[in-house]
């Protein structure tokens, strides 16, 4: 059969997207934590709030994505949740500098960041479906490695923007630590009112650009009971779940608790003081992990294509893993520099290599009329990482006696366990578009 033409105009409106998407998830992940820790020290209690990404993230793409197939209406089956949950996004972006920057208690932190989460899984399935419904087959392994690309550049933006903006504080304020210098000057709103922009401008342009398969919704309803019986019956996409839950777990255990991380690695303590002082360099650091995700993105979209599926997704765990077997030796921060560089690259491959999995198999499947709630369920099993790593990564840390580090080999075990998974699923290649 061949291929049409990739239209990216479609592909990169789907990579601004990401790229926004990520500028929002970014802004959590490297603010949240520190301006928790003005709140307590409880590792166990931080974690837990983060976590309620997790949770929500297991109800609310699975569901929403479910309905999406079956929504019939003029401007699409995907684009009008894309539309109502960026704009509640960029509400809830604003609101969260307001909450902090007014003083209100930490459980008024914690909804506002819950209300945050909410809105961006309101359309977290609808974003990823649109790749399967717009891309054909055999052309989805570059596509995703544009969007990847796209989607880790969202990160670096903001963590580096973040740390800019810290320095800038730092110089004017004369304060040491840099998330306590930031929210004493006008930078901390800078990167909610980006993030809220981003969002919005986003979807617009989704909403311009983005011409939707014309597949329509399927007239015999997959009732939610069934939608979840032939999922666990249908092997190749079971294992895949279970395998992205396990990497995803051990991406978040350093991705939640990285300051932790940091500071017990270089000081051997993780109070609020030396959690701050170490605010900058683990901005740096996600930035940089950023930039080698970027680099491993775009050959792992083409080797997806090229040397086949579960090769390259096998490739990209390993790399990814080895550098944190290595974490629980690492004692200088050039030595946590490196790790990190070497295990965003692996991590570059695995997220181009992973993505497009659901949308291929459902095409061997023909079961492309459904690509909401699958991903809906993909998204989730993406979610309860979160919710898993933020609880049992702050628990194992207590366990060990504030020992952040146990997280990086505790992480490394579980992509590996993934691996076997991943190699299980023999038609996972089958069928492949050349």
């Amino acid at each position: 059969m061949a291929r049409k033409k990739l239209i990216w105009k479609i592909v990169l409106s789907l990579a601004f997207l990401g790229f926004s998407r990520s500028v929002g998830w970014a802004l959590n992940k490297g603010l949240s934590f520190s301006l928790l820790s003005s709140y307590t020290q409880s590792a166990f209690l931080k974690g837990s709030i983060l976590a309620l990404e997790g949770l929500i993230g297991m109800i609310i793409p699975p569901l929403v994505g479910y309905y999406s197939d079956t929504l019939r209406s003029r401007y699409g089956r995907r684009k009008p949740f894309i539309i109502i949950g960026a704009v509640m996004a960029a509400f809830a972006a604003l609101l969260i500098y307001s909450t902090y920057a007014m003083g209100i208690s930490i459980w008024g932190l914690a909804a506002i960041l819950a209300f945050f989460y909410l809105s961006m899984h309101f359309y977290t399935a609808q974003y990823r479906a649109l790749l399967p419904d717009t891309v054909e087959s055999g052309q989805r392994g570059r596509a995703s490695g544009v969007i990847t690309l796209f989607e880790w550049a969202g990160n670096l933006f903001l963590f580096g923007l973040a740390g800019y903006l810290i320095a800038l504080a730092v110089a004017e304020t004369g304060e040491k630590e840099g998330i306590k210098a930031l929210a004493s000057t006008p930078y901390l709103q800078i990167p909610y009112i980006l993030t809220a922009l981003f969002l919005i401008s986003a979807a617009i342009l989704v909403y311009l650009y983005v011409k939707e398969s014309p597949l329509q919704p399927p007239k015999t309803r997959e009732s939610g009971m069934a939608y979840l019986k032939n999922i666990v019956k249908n092997r190749d996409l079971l294992k895949f779940y279970s395998a992205q839950t396990l990497w995803w777990m051990s991406f978040e255990f350093v991705s939640i608790f990285l300051y932790g991380i940091i500071a017990y690695i270089l000081y051997g303590k993780t109070d609020e003081e030396h959690i701050k002082m170490v605010t900058s360099m683990g901005l740096l650091l996600m930035a940089l992990f950023n930039v080698t995700v970027l680099i491993g993105a775009l050959p792992g979209g083409y080797i997806y294509d090229k040397i086949g599926r579960r090769l390259s997704i096998i490739i990209g765990a390993l790399i990814f893993s080895l550098p944190q077997l290595w974490g629980l030796f690492i004692h200088t921060s050039m030595e946590i520099t490196i790790a990190l560089t070497l295990a965003g690259i692996g991590w570059g491959i695995l997220m181009a290599s992973s993505f497009p999995v659901i949308g291929d198999l459902l095409t061997s499947y023909r079961k492309d009329m459904y690509t909401g709630r699958y991903y809906g369920f993909f998204e989730a099993t993406r979610s309860l990482p979160i919710l898993l790593a933020g609880v049992l990564g702050g628990a194992l840390v207590e366990v060990f006696g504030e020992n952040y580090r146990v997280l990086f080999p505790v992480g490394a075990i579980l992509v590996l366990l993934a691996i076997p998974i991943i190699w299980s699923m023999r038609k996972l290649d089958v069928n492949r578009v050349e």
